[in-house]
């Protein structure tokens, strides 16, 4: 697959890490005070079908801005209808980067994304242009602004007492044991979210403390940037008929055809990111599991259940400023443009 014109490449990317180590690019100096500086930073967000791209697209043109994508899945590349890829003629509009780092068998980390996504925020911001962050992936995006929490290491005999819960009662039950500790944790974690489950209770028993107090600590003592995140929201109903349409139009654009060539070149549909929504149903009618009108009902109630569950991450989120997502463009241009041209904090 060609990659469209202002996609950086893992090569470009690794010179970008390269010179914002040293402090500096080759051709894009930046002055000692000016480094001093926190980097400004906007975020769009949102669930999926929200009509994030289109949005980020448009401010991006008005506000001089480039765009960093936070959607886990555009990394890979040949992953292009399902995820809603942005347009090679959009990405000669505007530069997108982090899409297409990675071939489908190679895995992305959440550590590894936001060394390079930190990375193509300082090369963008070194050559005087807005830096506007898109995407649906909570966890992406969350990581971005705060770091990671690494949290105590990892106690086997703990996690097998946990799965071994897991197994006799069902995950739901170890969901319902987070949610008396640590509710915020239990209400942006899915209830069959084994992983997260687990290592939420396992932070717990080993700290005495809920993993979402660890993580709010750390996240306003690891701050790199000054952010402002703008959700974009619709009302139930018009997000869920929002979501039908696009998938239908994924479909009539040739989404089967996409995920058979991907499982013929040998992508394993029972691991990620072929599990992801909406391939993972059209996997299932392409080896004959299913029936392709089954599979398509399938995947859009699916993906309606992502945007439910995106939305109680996001809604969990004290900092993000929520505007409609179809009559809200405006607003949020004002917002973005306000927040890129206030006066720069001291130099701390």
């Amino acid at each position: 697959m060609v990659m469209g014109e202002g996609v950086m490449r893992v090569s470009e990317t690794n010179s970008v890490m390269n010179a914002a180590a040293s402090g500096a690019g080759a051709d894009s100096p930046v002055e000692p005070a000016a480094a001093a500086q926190p980097i400004r930073v906007g975020f769009i967000v949102g669930p999926t079908g929200v009509g994030k791209s289109a949005a980020a697209l448009a401010l991006a043109i008005r506000l001089g801005a480039e765009i960093v994508n936070a959607d886990s899945r555009q990394v890979y590349r040949e992953m292009d209808i399902g995820t809603a890829k942005p347009e090679a003629e959009d990405r000669r509009r505007v530069p997108h980067h982090l899409l297409d780092l990675r071939a489908i068998d190679e895995p992305l980390d959440v550590a590894e994304f936001l060394k390079l996504a930190r990375a193509a925020i300082a090369e963008i911001a070194a050559r005087g242009r807005k830096v506007l962050v898109v995407g649906g992936s909570g966890f992406y995006l969350r990581v971005l602004r705060g770091g990671i929490f690494a949290g105590p290491a990892a106690a086997p005999a703990l996690r097998r007492e946990l799965e071994a819960l897991a197994a006799a009662h069902g995950v739901e039950y170890l969901h319902a044991r987070l949610a008396e500790v640590d509710a915020p944790s239990a209400a942006r974690i899915g209830p069959r979210d084994r992983y997260r489950i687990v290592r939420a209770l396992e932070v717990f028993r080993l700290t005495g403390q809920p993993i979402s107090a660890h993580q709010q600590s750390h996240r306003f003592a690891a701050r790199e940037y000054e952010t402002l995140t703008v959700g974009l929201a619709l009302e139930r109903k018009r997000l869920y008929e929002a979501i039908n349409r696009r998938f239908d139009a994924m479909v009539e654009r040739g989404l089967a055809g996409e995920v058979r060539a991907l499982l013929e070149a040998g992508c394993d549909p029972g691991r990620p990111p072929l599990k992801t929504v909406g391939y993972r149903q059209i996997a299932a009618a392409v080896r004959g599991e299913l029936a392709p009108g089954e599979a398509i009902e399938l995947a859009k109630r699916d993906t309606r259940r992502l945007a439910k569950r995106q939305l109680t991450w996001f809604r969990a989120d004290p900092e993000i400023v929520w505007v409609d997502a179809e009559r809200g463009l405006e607003e949020a241009g004002s917002l973005l443009r306000a927040f890129f041209a206030r006066p720069q904090a001291a130099t701390r």
